[in-house]
């Protein structure tokens, strides 16, 4: 689910910000200060989404935003300290997908270019598959049903959610964060330990000895993985 992003800022704090964070997602990231760099690499690059801060010098977002409407559909997420009604009006008529308002949460961000990578990729079709398969653990979610070595358990919709997040990246390391993020969303105040009572609720139905899990692991440190294979037993 990794995608190339091209994040435009001049700002080199915020821009180092926003790298880290969507690096953290996977992404392979390249940063610009202007606008004409930023029509240059988007030329040559072809990214998958561009993040674009309004005030650019040389080239502003605004007019880069709106030349590259004109040469592709590359979703583009409008950074902007404007808060004026009639301005974000502007930056969606000129073709954007999406704006944030500075100053913004970084979670924020990424979640929203989140959004707009699967709206994009299910444009292009690139549905995401209904059902997952994850070494024994197959997951149909159209059915809404789980089965483990062809047991069939049966999971409440948040355990459901939290199993499907991790089987969409299996291998993956998420952390507590991106757990709540994707399963609960970014606003709803939802603590970390809420994040382990269903990891421990999943574990409780999906292993055959909870104690040593071999397909829910816990990497110390950073949070937890869908093993694709066997795995090390680990608490």
């Amino acid at each position: 689910m990794s995608a190339r992003i091209l994040v435009a800022e001049d700002d080199e704090k915020q821009a180092r910000l926003v790298r880290i964070y969507l690096e953290r997602e996977g992404n392979a990231v390249q940063v610009v200060g202007d606008g004409r760099a930023a029509l240059e690499k988007a030329r040559s690059v072809k990214p998958d989404l561009i993040v674009l801060d309004v005030m650019l010098p040389l080239v502003d977002g605004l007019d880069v935003c709106r030349i590259l409407r004109t040469e592709s559909d590359v979703p583009i997420l409008l950074l902007t300290a404007r808060t004026t009604e009639e301005d974000m009006l502007l930056g969606l008529d000129l073709g954007a997908d999406d704006y944030l308002t500075k100053p913004y949460s970084p979670r924020e961000l990424t979640a929203r270019v989140r959004a707009l990578l699967r709206r994009s990729r299910k444009a292009a079709g690139a549905a995401e598959p209904a059902v997952l398969r994850v070494g024994a653990v197959v997951l149909d979610t159209a059915r809404f049903e789980v089965r483990v070595a062809g047991r069939p358990v049966a999971l409440t919709a948040k355990e459901f959610a939290v199993l499907e997040a991790l089987a969409r990246e299996p291998g993956r390391v998420f952390t507590r964060a991106q757990i709540i993020e994707r399963v609960f969303g970014f606003d709803h105040g939802v603590q970390e330990r809420t994040v382990d009572a269903h990891v421990m609720n999943l574990r409780r139905k999906l292993e055959a000895d909870p104690g040593r899990p071999r397909h829910l692991e816990t990497v110390y440190g950073r949070g937890y993985r869908l093993n694709d294979g066997p795995g090390p037993a680990s608490s």
